[in-house]
């Protein structure tokens, strides 16, 4: 995946019920995937925190070496170099990120759509930076002839590129499945409470020790500072923002976001600034909550709905907020004061 350089929507609140006995939680953290990382769960006796950070560090190496767009020998970078109509052969593990990232595309109408990194490039928000002009026409139609989730497939042998220049990004998901493999290893080992967090993806299972819950804030969509919008607890639940109040440019009167609407292949332009989605999955959660911000409020409301969905959204209306929370969300969570 991309290097991430914008961390938005989520902070891990580490609060302690005050009649409630301490308990140690280990804090193993480092780099992956452009951004950090950090796990936190109850000290277990049995379990040697040294061996965990090395199996953690191994495991998110080897998912960068698979999906990584800025390693040129990584897997997906090598698919993407590929100008061949023959199948190529790829891991289970970018086949099951692959399937589901083209299942959101289809189950937002195409809206999550991995194909879209060359317009994302054009637009400046990729390893280029910002563009010396402001893409005309042209330029967006002869880039969208080589994108769209219809040019490319998944088969028994490995992926298929109905045109040579397909390229795929996978980073609007793989932070979230990098979450779940984290998760997964720990409990291998034996833990059944954590929180992991990768770039701002989180996943929790169970308390920190002494039946505390793990306590998550959801950042106020603004650039200016960080400030919180709500205080949550998500069960054992994954939970993914998504917000476009961080990584923009304007030009000439004009703002322009690093979220590419791939139906119209230029920056959205609508009032949704953040999504919150909550989900078992760290990949799913990670994948809809970008889909959801780039579709805008209404579209995002009724698909919300319509799947029953843990969905918060914040729009700006002039000066202020306003919040929508779908009913899965309201059943769901558990809302604290700020």
């Amino acid at each position: 995946m991309s290097k991430f350089r914008y961390v938005v929507g989520l902070l891990v609140l580490l609060l302690v019920g005050c009649s409630q006995p301490p308990v140690e939680v280990e804090h193993i953290y480092g780099h992956t995937m452009g951004t950090t990382y950090n796990v936190k769960y109850p000290k277990v006796t049995a379990v040697d925190k040294a061996i965990v950070k090395h199996l953690i560090d191994e495991r998110l190496i080897h998912v960068n070496k698979l999906m990584s767009t800025y390693d040129p020998t990584s897997e997906l970078s090598r698919f993407n170099q590929y100008r061949f109509e023959q199948p190529f052969a790829i891991s289970p593990e970018t086949r099951k990120v692959v399937l589901e990232a083209m299942r959101l595309g289809q189950l937002s109408d195409g809206v999550l759509d991995v194909t879209v990194g060359p317009l994302v490039n054009l637009w400046g928000f990729g390893p280029t930076m910002r563009p010396e002009s402001i893409p005309s026409q042209q330029d967006v139609d002869e880039v969208r002839a080589y994108t769209g989730l219809d040019k490319l497939t998944v088969v028994k042998d490995g992926l298929v590129k109905a045109h040579p220049q397909l390229y795929v990004d996978l980073s609007t998901i793989a932070k979230g499945y990098g979450v779940d493999v984290v998760a997964e290893l720990l409990e291998e080992q034996g833990i059944e409470s954590y929180l992991v967090e990768i770039g701002g993806e989180m996943r929790v299972k169970g308390d920190k020790g002494n039946g505390s819950e793990w306590l998550i804030a959801i950042e106020k969509p603004v650039s200016e500072a960080r400030a919180v919008q709500k205080i949550i607890s998500i069960g054992d639940n994954a939970i993914a923002t998504s917000g476009d109040y961080r990584n923009y440019y304007e030009q000439d009167g004009v703002r322009y976001s690093h979220l590419i609407d791939p139906r119209t292949g230029k920056p959205i332009q609508h009032n949704t600034v953040s999504v919150t989605v909550i989900h078992p999955s760290s990949m799913t959660a990670d994948g809809m909550a970008t889909a959801f911000n780039v579709m805008g409020w209404e579209s995002a409301i009724a698909l919300a709905e319509q799947n029953d969905l843990a969905v918060f959204i914040v729009k700006r209306e002039g000066d202020s907020f306003v919040e929508y929370s779908s009913p899965a969300f309201e059943s769901l969570v558990t809302v604290y004061e700020e």
